[in-house]
């Protein structure tokens, strides 16, 4: 209840006082030519520079603006819906979303606080990435900081070096008033951001629009809208039930109350509920996830003794943001006490790696707040995630005063629900999902519609391999060796094979709680190696599939000539020592991936060595690939390298250097 703002007095001043102390009553018609367009030189007059080196003086062009961006702002407010859309909706094309501008032009009539900074979210959002289009008229690899972007040659080029510097003043640089930073990473409340600022980036945004026009005009040049990123496999994310208006309304009652939510940031925790329930899902996340990272920044403040970190930063300085406060240690090489409050198991930590940080999740933060994605189709499913998250840590950081709400039968499955989430996106979890699928795969096999064993006998000059037995034979010799490091009964008849290499056994030994956060480095290098041969064996079985099923086509239409004749019995022959050697290789991968961590961290040693055996267990699964693939369909060499391979690994279990045995 103490804390009023989480912007220090320097940042405060700029945002909040600075742009209103020259009382000057600015003519709209200075910046607004006859016919509606923005008269940009009277608008880069407005940018001051500082004598020494000839940059911005941020100061100085911000006091000087102010007048300016009052007079925009009542100008609009001016205008009738439909006169706006006269005589500007055009000039917001080239964003690709124009309804976003139109609606922050009706927040602008009525300047609801929490809808003004709602708006101006979206609004940066989606010039950045206009912006990032425009740039790659012009160049490649569009940089990911909005500041970098503004500061490009490419965009100067296109606009003019004074437009950008106008833009400066506004977004993307630490000096000015960095709106989109201080709002997107949940340090101003909505009381603190004037209107006016939302109304002149929304009239700059119309005169970039007036500019590319004229540039794109003498250029012949075509704008290029960069698809949207699209949330795939949604089922993945699926961490929490689905949310009823109970839920949402005690969840209201619990924002009030929680000591995790700012008393002056409350406007925004309704206005994400309340857009949740009127199906604006993308809105709801866009007012949740800054209130997230202010509520873990409070905490991560308390729980490590550093209360200058819950305000904005300085110019010279790093923001606290969510990769700060999840980090295993903090700048001084202490332990962040964070996670171990958050406890274990650490379900917030791993929800929130997997949702905003991990490469393979769905990195939600950076591709709304990047404008990556398009907000009219933004998942329900998604924003219930996140809704369902926040709710449990309400209920987690809440007085005992509010047990009936905490206990509620309606929030419980929501609790439940957090006590057992796992990640899904480390790369561990996904080196899982990886083993499961291709073993899924593998036992698509028996399946494989084949030519007859009679028929193929037939063939002349085929005889049996009689190193056929020796294959079987070290399959089950290391099998056995192997059993020591698995589930009691986990075999289930006397023959190891196919007693032991079930499905059933891998999905147990990969619902094994693997503790993912903070995984060091040697792991991770060890995860890297297994889940590249996962999925060299995940393609030799789909081209197993694949070449088997157009053989037996061929076979049935006598297409096939005298070679490929001989070479489908050999094809046949080995398609019945690959599929245990696959399922093999996949047992050993999760073997590895239970132990691996004490392993690592116990015999650094051993670990080196043992990651040079897998790297050869790579190779010979890339070589797999190559032998099996259409254009090759060398099955001769594919079997004698399986048996090299064979001798390899049960010569590291003879040794017992496995991972798991040395844990």
């Amino acid at each position: 209840d103490s804390v009023t703002t989480c912007l220090s007095q320097p940042v405060h001043y700029v945002i909040c006082k600075l742009g209103f102390e020259k009382k000057d009553t600015y003519d709209i018609d200075n910046i607004l030519s006859g016919n509606g367009e923005v008269c940009w030189q009277a608008v880069t007059e407005h940018v001051c520079y500082l004598e020494s080196d000839q940059s911005v003086d941020y100061i100085k062009s911000i006091r000087s603006l102010g007048p300016v961006c009052e007079s925009v702002k009542s100008y609009f407010k001016s205008l009738t819906k439909e006169q706006f859309v006269i005589q500007y909706a055009s000039w917001f094309h080239w964003t690709n979303c124009t309804e976003v501008f139109l609606e922050v032009f009706d927040v602008l009539q009525h300047t609801q606080a929490t809808e003004v900074a709602l708006g101006l979210m979206k609004l940066t959002s989606c010039l950045e990435r206009a912006l990032g289009d425009v740039y790659l008229l012009k160049g490649s690899d569009c940089p990911f900081l909005l500041r970098d972007l503004l500061a490009s040659e490419q965009l100067a080029d296109v606009f003019g070096q004074a437009v950008m510097n106008v833009l400066k003043v506004f977004i993307g640089s630490p000096h000015g008033l960095n709106l989109r930073n201080v709002l997107w990473h949940g340090f101003a409340s909505p009381q603190e951001i004037p209107a006016k600022y939302c109304a002149m980036l929304l009239f700059l945004t119309a005169g970039l629009g007036q500019l590319l026009q004229t540039y794109l005009l003498q250029t012949k040049g075509v704008l290029v809208y960069r698809p949207y990123v699209i949330f795939t496999s949604l089922e993945e994310l699926d961490a929490f039930p689905d949310l009823n208006n109970e839920m949402l309304s005690i969840a209201e009652e619990l924002v009030k109350l929680s000591s995790f939510v700012l008393k002056m940031m409350l406007p925004f925790w309704i206005a994400a509920l309340t857009a949740f329930k009127q199906s604006r899902y993308a809105d709801s996340v866009i007012l949740l996830l800054p209130q997230l990272e202010a509520g873990l920044r409070l905490l991560f403040t308390t729980t490590n003794k550093c209360p200058n970190r819950l305000l904005t930063a300085e110019s010279s300085a790093l923001y606290t943001t969510f990769d700060k406060m999840l980090a295993k240690h903090l700048d001084n090489e202490e332990l962040n006490q964070l996670p171990v409050v958050l406890e274990e198991p650490a379900m917030e930590s791993d929800f929130l790696w997997d949702f905003l940080n991990h490469q393979e999740g769905p990195r939600i933060r950076d591709h709304l707040s990047h404008g990556e994605i398009n907000l009219k189709t933004f998942p329900r499913e998604i924003a219930n995630q996140i809704v369902g998250f926040a709710i449990t840590i309400l209920c987690r950081f809440s007085d005992d005063d509010m047990l009936s709400l905490k206990e509620h039968m309606v929030i419980k499955p929501l609790m439940n629900c957090a006590s057992c989430y796992q990640s899904r996106f480390h790369p561990i979890s996904r080196l899982k999902k990886q083993v499961l699928e291709c073993m899924k795969s593998i036992h698509l096999w028996p399946e494989i519609a084949i030519v007859p064993e009679e028929q193929v006998q037939k063939i002349k000059g085929l005889e049996g391999n009689a190193e056929d037995n020796t294959l079987i034979l070290m399959i089950s010799e290391i099998i056995s060796q192997l059993q020591h490091y698995m589930p009691q009964n986990c075999c289930s008849s006397d023959d190891p094979i196919n007693g032991v290499l079930t499905e059933r056994l891998l999905v147990d030994l990969c619902d094994t709680r693997i503790c993912t956060l903070y995984s060091p480095r040697p792991v991770l290098e060890v995860v890297v190696v297994l889940r590249k041969i996962s999925s060299q064996c995940h393609q030799v079985s789909q081209q197993i599939i694949a070449g088997a099923g157009l053989r037996y086509a061929q076979w049935l239409n006598k297409t096939l000539r005298s070679r490929q004749r001989h070479n489908c019995r050999r094809m046949l022959n080995s398609i019945k020592f690959l599929s245990p050697v696959l399922q093999l290789i996949l047992l050993l991968i999760t073997l590895e991936l239970v132990s691996v961590h004490s392993v690592c961290k116990k015999n650094p040693f051993d670990y080196q060595h043992y990651l040079k055996f897998l790297k050869s267990v790579l190779q010979y699964t890339e070589n797999l690939v190559t032998y099996t693939s259409p254009q090759k369909n060398k099955w001769d060499a594919a079997m004698e390298l399986t048996k090299k391979t064979l001798i390899k690994i049960r010569k590291i279990s003879d040794r017992k250097l496995m991972l798991m045995h040395l844990a």
